[in-house]
């Protein structure tokens, strides 16, 4: 490998894929990617006014992201909260009936995430802001809309709706991070909106608990209230994020042309970095498609992120009516859903800081894993008899939520870090996250009404869950540094006497010059 010169170390941390997940060897890529000055110019940019830049970027777009995740997540667990309102008694739902209200979302859901983001790549490139206010005011009505439901299958025709706009989102969120931030800064940034889903947990109960109180107020149940108020007050957030939410670097005002210049060099490095050729394709078609589905890890990082989703969602939409089985009337229970979130979003970001601060995604993902396993552990053979186990049973749901929240972003910046250019990227992050939200219909049936409340349905799921995706990101970190080894057996000039640019660049993260991030 050729040595990097040190007026480069510095930057050069920034692009963390060789086996070790340390450096990029930027000179390795060849004369059409960046060029000498070009490569000079980010190894010496200013490291203060890099730090500025990046602290601008934060505060422009980690908040509002942040925002219409927790919106979004609000919108989603809220009819756990309007359940213990008296929703299932007022539509006269019986049986499993609200375990398929609670499915159906995931249907949508699914199958919308990856043409939604091709949408936003192909139409919607460089105004994503559009595209997303466009979705936020779309869930916001059918959220607004499940209030004036009178039936089970009008719940069932609002809940289908709403997993069409909100498939699009989260994707995007990740997709609009990647392109803004290098690879080691990825993670934190996913995980600060992300810990919002945690934060939607805590405001969704104090939300319901205050919101309840209208109950009766102009003939309106109070769990009516609960979807129309949160409702409306997401189509104004909706209203908001054209304006506010950031697009794109080339189009930003308040870059100066240095910095514009920086950012739009290290992401063209990046996907050099998989190909030798600053020429990445850029464009969606049939090849990248092919390339999404036939890409093996995707299906491993799906198996992971169903180590969150299937316990996560299931626990969310369920944890009110647990709390409440432990003895503590409807209002209460909705206030003690709040700690264990809180703990939650703690673990997220705190997980995230060490994550990309080591450059490592495996065991921050396993040792949360293993969290929920022994949290689960704890519950099951207690949950028979709840009301005699108050306190560990309480301890089990902080525990199991302090393990939950750091999983996605590391699996979700592990799998960001190692797709190889815009199109690929923005068509992977999406097709994985679509098959690990399968995991949210799984986790929708889990805990099934009649087995309450000792649920061994629901314990036994979150509890083989994360031990499926322990497994899974242990045997992927494996293959990815067996991948990387054999890969580095060939020199660079060996690869170029072997393939054409163009084939390197087709192949993407399959190129032999291409290392996975660990």
């Amino acid at each position: 490998m050729t040595t990097v010169q040190s007026t480069h170390s510095t930057e050069l941390a920034e692009f963390p894929i060789d086996a070790k997940g340390e450096i990029l060897q930027i000179e390795e890529l060849n004369a059409s990617g960046p060029g000498a000055e070009e490569l000079d110019f980010i190894a010496n940019f200013d490291e203060v006014k890099k730090r500025k830049m990046y602290r601008k970027i934060d505060i422009r777009l980690v908040p509002m992201l942040a925002a219409l995740y927790l919106f979004s997540y609000i919108d989603r667990a809220n009819i756990g909260n309007a359940k213990i309102e008296g929703m299932t008694t007022d539509l006269k739902m019986s049986g499993t009936q609200y375990n398929i209200a609670l499915s159906v979302f995931f249907v949508p859901y699914v199958f919308f995430e990856m043409p939604a983001n091709a949408i936003l790549h192909r139409y919607f490139g460089n105004r994503p802001s559009w595209w997303i206010g466009g979705l936020t005011l779309c869930w916001g009505t059918i959220m607004a809309l499940h209030g004036a439901v009178h039936s089970f299958g009008a719940l069932l025709a609002v809940r289908l709706a709403l997993g069409i706009p909100e498939a699009g989102f989260f994707p995007a969120a990740v997709l609009i991070c990647s392109n803004w931030y290098p690879r080691h800064m990825l993670q934190v940034r996913i995980a600060l909106f992300y810990s919002a889903s945690a934060l939607a947990g805590a405001f969704s109960g104090l939300l319901a608990f205050a919101i309840a109180k209208m109950d009766g107020v102009g003939g309106i149940e109070g769990w009516r209230y609960i979807f129309i108020l949160e409702g409306c007050a997401t189509v104004a957030l909706g209203f908001l994020v054209p304006f506010v939410l950031l697009d794109t670097v080339s189009t930003s005002k308040f870059l100066d042309s240095d910095e514009k210049k920086y950012l739009t060099l290290v992401q063209k490095a990046q996907d050099a970095s998989a190909t030798g050729d600053k020429d990445v394709h850029t464009g969606i078609d049939w090849k990248t498609v092919r390339s999404v589905v036939t890409d093996w890890q995707l299906y491993v990082q799906a198996i992971i992120y169903w180590s969150n989703t299937v316990p996560n969602y299931a626990l969310k939409f369920t944890l009110p009516t647990i709390i409440k089985a432990m003895g503590f009337t409807s209002s209460n229970a909705q206030l003690l859903t709040i700690p264990p979130y809180i703990l939650g979003c703690m673990s997220a970001f705190g997980s995230a800081l060490l994550s990309d601060r080591f450059k490592r995604r495996m065991p921050f993902i396993v040792g949360a894993q293993t969290l929920v396993v022994i949290a689960f552990c704890i519950m099951a053979p207690l949950a028979p008899r709840i009301k005699a186990n108050i306190g560990p049973c309480y301890f089990a749901i902080c525990l199991a939520c302090l393990g939950f929240y750091p999983i996605n972003p590391g699996g979700n910046a592990w799998t960001a870090n190692n797709l190889a250019g815009p199109a690929k990227r923005a068509m992977g992050m999406a097709y994985m996250i679509c098959i690990g939200n399968i995991g949210g219909l799984i986790g929708s049936y889990i805990y099934i009404e009649k087995e309450a409340p000792s649920y061994p349905t629901g314990y036994g799921c979150s509890i083989a869950f994360p031990l499926a995706g322990i497994i899974a990101a242990v045997s992927l970190e494996f293959a990815l540094i067996r991948i990387n080894k054999k890969r580095s057996r060939l020199s660079e000039e060996e690869v170029r006497a072997k393939y054409t640019p163009q084939e390197l660049a087709d192949m993407g993260d399959r190129s032999p010059l291409y290392r996975y991030t660990l």
